[in-house]
C-alpha cells in the first residue's frame, strides 16, 4: 500500500491528517499537524484532482478532468521511476 508522506516545511517531521472533508468531486480540505511536539505546527491544505493522467477502465460520463498533456504525463513517469515497486515490496516482505 502506498502512503503520501507529509514534511512539516519547518523541522522536516512528519505531519498527519487530523481530519479532512470533500468540499467536491475533485477536491479534499485537510488540516494537518506536524507530529514534533516541539514545533506542533498546523495548517489547512487542499488536495486536488487537475489532469487525467490515463483514462479509467470504468469511466463515469459524469466525471471530466482535462487530458494532461505530454510533458506532465513524461514528468509523472520520470518520478514514478524513483518509486519502490509495490510488488518487488510485497516480495521482500513475504521472504523475511
Amino acid at each position: 500500500m502506498s502512503t503520501y508522506k507529509l514534511v512539516c516545511p519547518h523541522c522536516l517531521g512528519r505531519m498527519r491528517i487530523r481530519t479532512s472533508e470533500g468540499t467536491h468531486i475533485f477536491l479534499r480540505v485537510a488540516y494537518l499537524q506536524c507530529t514534533n511536539e516541539a514545533c506542533g505546527w498546523s495548517v489547512r491544505a487542499e488536495f486536488e484532482m487537475t489532469h487525467e493522467m490515463s483514462p479509467s477502465g470504468m469511466a463515469n460520463p459524469s466525471v471530466k478532468l482535462p487530458i494532461a498533456d505530454i510533458a506532465l504525463r513524461r514528468a509523472a513517469m520520470r518520478s514514478a521511476n524513483d518509486q519502490p515497486d509495490l510488488l518487488d515490496q510485497m516480495e521482500m516482505e513475504c521472504a523475511q
